[in-house]
């Protein structure tokens, strides 16, 4: 019986993560713009830059050529064009962390082959924006004093939870309906929704007003139009990011271990 045909495909592509397979061998995962996210193998990657180069840097956008076989798990992975790599700027603890973390939970929370566009646009700018100032965002960010990090991985995780449909109506009282606009909201990581003081459940933490008029923002504004306009510093919005990790974990069910590094 005759081998069926190669599919050849030519697109974006964001690098996740890697693993040695034999001998030379890399196993690799990529978001694609076209496909969402595949597995492939770079043969003898790991004794020949040739063809890769430093391409397979997780956090890197390139133009990939692969191969796939129908029925295939796996795809053949030919070649990738660095478009933009994380390694053109200095990485320090804050933006490793950062890079670490959008790669995760990309990772593990997009089903493979299920292409979601937004996804792939929102992981794209923040990924470009956690580049330090002093060497120039890439496009049209301009930031203002501060450190993009912070900024970019709340943006990410709220918009994460958002666009998967996680993100809760922070306006109303999950247990008695009361109207929470304006004012502070409680939440546990282990139940849905948020609440009011009065109906907080055990172990429950508060999201400040000012947190949620945060996030009211990043809803409606883009990133780099945020980080042009407000310096980030690590405290800004802390409970925030950390409410949204929490809801990533929450439906992940399991913990983003590159989010302890960003307190």
């Amino acid at each position: 019986m005759a081998k069926e045909r190669l599919i050849l495909h030519h697109g974006e592509a964001i690098v996740l993560r890697t693993w040695p397979f034999g001998e030379a061998d890399l196993l690799v995962s990529l978001l694609t713009r076209e496909q969402g996210v595949i597995k492939g193998v770079a043969r003898h990657a790991m004794r020949s830059r040739r063809r890769f180069g430093g391409a397979l840097e997780p956090g890197t956008y390139v133009t990939a050529q692969y191969a796939e076989r129908p029925r295939e798990d796996l795809v053949r992975l030919d070649s990738f064009e660095i478009l933009w790599s994380p390694l053109r700027a200095p990485i320090d603890w804050r933006r490793m962390a950062g890079l670490q973390l959008v790669v995760e939970v990309l990772e593990q929370a997009l089903p493979e082959q299920a292409p979601e566009d937004n996804v792939f646009r929102l992981a794209l700018t923040v990924l470009q924006a956690m580049e330090p100032f002093e060497q120039g965002v890439p496009g049209e960010i301009q930031a203002a004093e501060g450190e993009p990090a912070w900024l970019a991985v709340t943006y990410f995780c709220v918009w994460m939870c958002r666009l998967m449909g996680w993100w809760p109506e922070l306006g109303h009282c999950a247990v008695c309906g009361l109207d929470l606009r304006g004012g502070a909201v409680w939440w546990s990581p282990v139940a849905d929704g948020v609440t009011c003081a009065d109906d907080r459940r055990p172990g429950s933490r508060g999201l400040p007003a000012r947190s949620v008029a945060e996030s009211s923002r990043i809803a409606r504004e883009s990133l780099p139009q945020m980080l042009r306009e407000d310096s980030w510093p690590r405290d800004r919005a802390s409970d925030l990011r950390e409410f949204a990790t929490a809801l990533l974990e929450r439906h992940l069910e399991k913990r983003i271990r590159s989010a302890a590094a960003l307190p």
